[in-house]
């Protein structure tokens, strides 16, 4: 009977429990950042023909953006990235621990029960005159259950803040993936560049021969000297020297690409492509949307909830804490009594416990998660002023190097045009050889300027990408309730 009414008390207690008890901590609001109403840099004057963004109402790139550059090489290579890049292995098992720590709050919902069963074998004293029961057995099975009742929300304001750090677990993630992404493209036009620069020595070394070869047919002539022949195999070894050279940077890239692919860089190689490629167009849209599209923006507001949140948790120390615990069993000195019904032993009850003095440690606690919840107050802030400033980069690289490009081969067609016209005046006699190495090496510096331009342009179209978010947006973040199901990796 006793049994049955500690029974009624526990049901009734943890019935009060259930009830909606008080949430302490501050209200999350997302933080305010600074927003412009336009890009600047899409305001620019633009010269004709030259790079320019796609219109807002184009269709924005979602998922595999680096198709827009319809290189088939580069597809391969992010494919492989996706799968076997090392950095995003690193930040998706942090995924993964975060949502177990979301998993883990969530448990403190529910009671803990335990089991210990035990045989303990005893010796009683003689020394009060007893000579029965000196020495038995106990045979115990006991269940211990405990349970705190989340009447402040502290369990509450955990699972928050889990969750928090978990959705900022899956941005990283994707931020970390965007990077490798855009950083192996532009390793990958670096790497062709060199390549273009290649075609370009080549071809200058080949015509540097015959240059030489002309000098010596005209130093056996009799019409020239040897200061010429001399001038022209210096120019053309020198220029031997640089074309070899270009190996160099060019195995780095090779390597840099085999790295973020997850590839051994001893059996990796990219077979030579000079290829000359402009930057697809991309729709920038407008600057409220970036706070949407970039994933480390994403993660620094999730880190602001998660600070707010611990602040909650933190003034939940100023409150009492309540503890439901029971326990019952079966114990007996007899193993053939041990299972028996009057074997059963139990007991139930509260406990209160509550801090009365502190020395105002609790309160410098909370003083503690303010302060932090302001440091990521204003590294969100931040973030949304790099990215921003990110987007105004790129957009005025963009910009300005599709007009020294187009001048840049304004410029080596007048160089052309100039060393044709020194090769003729030489062979006629009329000025020295020096003036055919002059227009030879403005020529080819004309040429690798070029080269690099492109290059650059060829980055800065990556980059603004990148800036913008890639295929990324923030309803990938995942809910509170898929938290606890797997997270599909998108790529």
């Amino acid at each position: 009977m006793n049994m049955a009414k500690g029974v009624v008390k526990l049901v009734l207690a943890a019935a009060l429990a259930l009830l909606p008890g008080c949430s302490i901590g501050p209200k999350y609001a997302k933080p305010s950042a600074p927003v412009p109403s336009a890009y600047k840099e899409l305001a620019a004057p633009n010269a004709d023909g030259a790079w320019k963004p796609a219109q807002p109402r184009d269709e924005a790139a979602r998922g595999k953006w680096w198709e827009s550059f319809q290189d088939p090489q580069l597809n391969q290579l992010e494919e492989k990235l996706n799968i076997s890049n090392q950095n995003i292995a690193a930040a998706a098992a942090n995924v993964q621990a975060a949502r177990a720590m979301v998993r883990e709050a969530r448990a403190h919902y529910f009671p803990a029960i335990t089991a210990s069963p035990g045989i303990t074998n005893s010796r009683l004293s003689t020394a009060f005159g007893q000579t029965i029961g000196v020495n038995f057995t106990t045979y115990s099975l006991p269940l211990d259950a405990s349970w705190e009742p989340d009447l402040w929300g502290r369990i509450r304001n955990t699972v928050k803040a889990n969750t928090f750090a978990a959705q900022a677990s899956a941005a990283d993630l994707e931020n970390v993936r965007l990077s490798a992404q855009a950083e192996l493209a532009a390793d990958y036009y670096e790497l062709r560049a060199q390549d273009a620069m290649k075609r370009i020595l080549d071809s200058t070394v080949g015509a540097y021969r015959e240059a030489l070869e002309l000098t010596l047919n005209v130093y056996r002539a009799g019409l020239g000297n040897d200061e010429a022949v001399a001038q022209a195999e210096s120019q053309w070894k020198a220029t031997q020297a640089q074309d070899t050279n270009l190996g160099v940077l060019r195995a780095q890239y090779e390597h840099a690409i085999a790295l973020l692919a997850g590839q051994p860089a001893s059996a990796f190689s990219l077979l030579p492509e000079a290829t000359e490629q402009s930057p697809p167009a991309v729709p920038v849209g407008i600057p409220s949307e970036l706070l949407e599209r970039r994933p480390d923006i994403a993660a620094a507001e999730r880190l602001v909830a998660q600070a707010n949140a611990q602040i909650g948790i933190a003034k939940t120390a100023f409150f009492p804490t309540v503890t439901l615990s029971a326990s019952a069993g079966l114990q007996a000195i007899s193993i053939a009594k041990w299972l028996e019904w009057p074997s059963r032993v139990w007991s139930v009850g509260p406990g209160l416990a509550q801090t009365i003095f502190d020395a105002g440690s609790r309160r410098a606690t909370v003083q503690q998660f303010q302060a932090t919840y302001d440091q990521t107050v204003a590294n969100y802030r931040e973030t949304v002023l790099t990215a921003f400033q990110q987007v105004e980069d790129n957009l005025a690289a963009l910009r300005i190097l599709a007009q020294v490009i187009e001048q840049q081969d304004e410029a080596i067609d007048s160089a052309g045009r100039n060393l044709e016209e020194a090769e003729v005046r030489y062979k006629a006699g009329l000025d020295p050889y020096l003036n055919v190495i002059a227009a030879q090496t403005t020529l080819l510096n004309g040429q690798q300027a070029a080269v690099n331009f492109r290059a650059q342009q060829m980055v800065a179209g990556v980059n603004l990408i990148k800036a913008l978010g890639g295929g990324w947006d923030a309803s990938q973040i995942p809910s509170s309730q898929e938290l606890g199901m797997k997270i599909p990796d998108s790529k």
